[in-house]
């Protein structure tokens, strides 16, 4: 399967342990492996998305030894030798990069699509459109392709990409594609307001298309140091000694994000010459990145109750804008509003939605003051 004789190797990132859907999210069953929107779990929807415009055979996952099995389990079409289990956490440029390595001693051509594992897409044919209209520019040149969601609020907690005028003509299916000038990082409030009243700043959505000939070359332009760490990991593939070399030379790699990594260097170049080019991503992009996102995502409005996950009902008076999940519980609410109440069978999470993006907080606390290693 391809795209216009196009081979495309989608790489799906799942190594995030999920610590803002704490208590369900836990190392060992993380947000992707959840099912939060539906019966299929997070990482099954992204697999059952790109299956239009990519043969399972060609898709990659890179994940940890908290997850693999798992997700060998939820993703039996993915071949074993393509869920890459990362000796350690390194984010996401070396895991890229790894991938990037692999396929152009593959087929240089092969053109590699980022995807995170954990976000949900309204319009799915709309997202297959993009895509493939991505593919095929990120294959016509030494292109970066990145998708910018179109903002619908004033946002502090995403990075922005800075957009150029509107190239001619639009790729099929009305496509816009627009230069990108550079990329932005997570603002303040002020600052995200001139964003948005600007016209012409998307977020950023985590989702890059590139052939793996690009990326490569721009791992050893760009990352110098990283680039022979990943050449001997991807000499050892195949061998035996590969867990062996995989284990003592990936954490060797920076702990760095691809958008540092690559894109902002690479972007400094001038969006003339840095060959970056932005695709809306207008197809109900949600990354779920809170209990706060989920009840927006679940919820009709702002003021609706959500009784997540297969409880016994609600009673509710003189109460607003709840997300309540307790499964097999009557669930009562009087006088309270904007509330986070989870509920697991070791561990109970209150706080409001306003705060949720602070879960984390709480996790680190039981991790590393109450030393309560099975709740993480």
């Amino acid at each position: 399967m391809g795209i216009d004789g196009i081979r495309f190797a989608p790489v799906i990132l799942a190594g995030g342990s999920g610590t803002r859907f704490w208590p369900r999210s836990r190392r060992a069953r993380a947000k992707q492996v959840l099912a939060l929107d539906g019966d299929d779990t997070m990482i099954q929807q992204t697999l059952a998305r790109l299956a239009p415009v990519a043969s399972p055979d060609d898709v990659w996952v890179v994940t940890n030894h908290w997850l693999d099995k798992t997700i060998a389990e939820q993703m039996p079409t993915i071949k074993p030798e393509h869920i890459l289990s990362e000796p350690a956490a390194r984010n996401t440029a070396p895991a890229c990069g790894l991938t990037a390595f692999l396929l152009e001693k593959e087929d240089p051509s092969i053109v590699m699509g980022i995807f995170p594992s954990d976000h949900v897409v309204a319009n799915i044919a709309r997202f297959d459109e993009v895509i493939s209209a991505g593919v095929r520019l990120a294959a016509a040149g030494e292109n970066i392709v990145v998708l910018g969601v179109p903002p619908t609020r004033i946002e502090t907690g995403y990075g922005y990409i800075e957009q150029a005028a509107f190239l001619t003509p639009e790729i099929e299916n009305a496509v816009p594609v627009r230069r990108v000038k550079r990329f932005r990082e997570k603002p303040d409030y002020t600052t995200a307001e001139r964003f948005i009243a600007a016209g012409n700043f998307a977020w950023n959505g985590g989702i890059f298309l590139w052939s793996a000939r690009t990326l490569a070359n721009a791992i050893r332009e760009h990352a110098q140091d990283m680039a022979p760490i990943l050449a001997a990991i991807v000499a050892a593939h195949g061998t035996p000694d590969f867990e062996k070399v995989f284990a003592e030379e990936y954490p060797k790699c920076e702990n760095i994000s691809v958008d540092y990594a690559i894109l902002e260097p690479r972007s400094a170049k001038g969006e003339s010459r840095s060959n970056i080019f932005c695709l809306p991503a207008d197809f109900g992009w949600n990354d779920l990145g809170s209990w706060a996102s989920l009840h927006e995502h679940l919820g009709l409005s702002e003021v609706d109750n959500v009784l997540d996950g297969p409880t016994d009902g609600i009673a509710a008076i003189q109460s607003t804008g709840n997300y309540v999940y307790a499964p097999g519980k009557l669930v009562a609410l009087l006088g309270v509003n904007d509330l986070v109440v989870v509920e697991t069978p070791d561990a109970l999470l209150i706080t409001t939605r306003a705060r949720s993006q602070d879960v984390s907080k709480i996790v680190h606390m039981v991790h590393r003051e109450l030393k309560r290693e099975e709740l993480i």
